[in-house]
Parts: C-alpha cells; sequence; structure tokens
C-alpha cells in the first residue's frame, strides 16, 4: 500500500523539539499512516490501538491523545481524502464550464486520490456496511467529510454554463454526492485492471447525470426529481433535508392516507 503521509519513521509526540504545530501534525499524521498500513494487513477488527501505538513508536496514551478510537481514526482518513480532492479539483473546475466535464473530472479526480488505498478499503467496507457502524458515510461521524463532498458538488453546479432551476440547487448536489456513494462501491469491488470499469462508469455517470440536469429545466420533469430527493431522505439517515417542511408534511399526510 502506498504511504498515505511523507513524515518521519518515528515520533515521540507533541512535546518534541521543533515547531508544536508541526510536530504535533506529523505525530498525527504518523498514528493514521500506521494504522492504514496496519488495518490492511491484519484487518481492522484485529488491529488495536495498542499495536497501532507501538508501530508508529508512541506510547498508547499518546495515539489515544490524537485519536479517541480506532473509529476515529477512519473518520480521520475520509477527512483526509476530502481534503484531498477539494484541493486536486482546484484545476477541472477552474478550466470547465461544461457541466459534464466538471463532474467526470471531479469522480476521476477521486478516483485517482482513493487508487492506493484500495486493497484497505476493501478490508474494512464490511464495517462501513453496518448502518450502525460510525464508519458509514451516512453516518453522523461521518458528516464533517459528507458536507465537504457535498460542497463540491455544489461547486461543480455552480461554476457550470448548464442553468439549473433554483428550487433544484440544494437538491441536486445531495444526489450527486448519492451517485458519487455509488460509484464508490462499486470502486470497492472493481477488480478490473486499473480500476477500468469504475473509470468508464465515472465517466457515463457524469454524462446522465448532465443530462439529467438539462431535462430537469423542463418544469414538467422537476417535481420527479424532488420526489426522487424526498425519497432518499426520507430513508437513508445522515442525508439532510434541503426541502420545505411543509411539502414533507402535505406528502406524508397524502401517504397516510
Amino acid at each position: 500500500m502506498a504511504r498515505l503521509f511523507t513524515v518521519p519513521a518515528k515520533n515521540d509526540g507533541p512535546e518534541s523539539a521543533g515547531s508544536p504545530s508541526s510536530k504535533s501534525e506529523q505525530t498525527r499524521a504518523l498514528i493514521l499512516e500506521t494504522a492504514m498500513r496496519l488495518f490492511q494487513e491484519h484487518g481492522y477488527d484485529k488491529t488495536t490501538m495498542r499495536a497501532i501505538a507501538k508501530e508508529a513508536g508512541v506510547s498508547v496514551g499518546n495515539a489515544y491523545y490524537y485519536f479517541a478510537g480506532k473509529e476515529h481514526l477512519i473518520q480521520g482518513f475520509y477527512d483526509r481524502i476530502a481534503a484531498e480532492q477539494q484541493a486536486a479539483v482546484r484545476a477541472v473546475l477552474d478550466r470547465e464550464t461544461d457541466l459534464e466535464a466538471r463532474l467526470a473530472g471531479v469522480l476521476t479526480v477521486w478516483l485517482d486520490i482513493a487508487a492506493p488505498y484500495h486493497e484497505f478499503a476493501v478490508q474494512f467496507f464490511k464495517n462501513a456496511a453496518d448502518p450502525d457502524s460510525p464508519l458509514s458515510p451516512f453516518s453522523p461521524e461521518s458528516a464533517p467529510a459528507r458536507e465537504q463532498a457535498m460542497s463540491i458538488h455544489r461547486e461543480v453546479l455552480a461554476g457550470s454554463k448548464s442553468k439549473v432551476p433554483a428550487e433544484l440547487r440544494d437538491v441536486l448536489p445531495e444526489l450527486m454526492w448519492l451517485a458519487q456513494m455509488g460509484l464508490v462501491l462499486y470502486w470497492v469491488f472493481d477488480r478490473t485492471e486499473g480500476r477500468e470499469r469504475s473509470y468508464r462508469l465515472a465517466r457515463r455517470g457524469a454524462r446522465l447525470t448532465a443530462r439529467g440536469v438539462v431535462l430537469a429545466r423542463f418544469r414538467v420533469l422537476r417535481p420527479l426529481v424532488l420526489e426522487i430527493h424526498e425519497l432518499f431522505t426520507d430513508f437513508l439517515p445522515g442525508m439532510t433535508r434541503a426541502l420545505p417542511a411543509p411539502r414533507a408534511k402535505g406528502r406524508e399526510k397524502k401517504d397516510s392516507g
């Protein structure tokens, strides 16, 4: 597995000499990198915080100082991937105005960033797939990384030359993020060389989404998009509710009638 960060081989913690902030960040990165490697080698369930601390060359207390538990290590990984994507998509979003090109660029950038971690993703997927696990992308603990990913999709739409109806501007980024989660799931199980099929899915999905946004400009189709969004916000915990409460209440009365 590729190294996640460039950090010293050993580090005694934030009390070490040098810039406190820099040393603290290096220690945190070292613990996270070590954990990712051990999770891949031994599995998430069999790797303990004590083993991570020992391998990283820090005390157990120091490991818990930075991460309250293994779940928080995975959240650190999520946050790191989200931050890397946020930086890497700048070139695409600054250059492209076509919606399909912007979205395809964002999705392929994510696949590029995630490529070194594919085997690790396979290891922890069974934990992330548990709806009660804090590792789930829909969990409250995953909210920061989830919101950061949705903010990218908001920017994808806002900077495109495609006109997005005002009533769909909050809805579409959430649906686009959900579609990205479908891509991530496919990527986890993709065994083609270089995850070639995942890249093809990203490009074709971007094309389909762009066409859907164009069709949504027709007023007759907007209620369908809103209904799809309501369906996901009702049945997927973690999806935020961007739709007005009165509409939701009216629909609930209709459903119960």
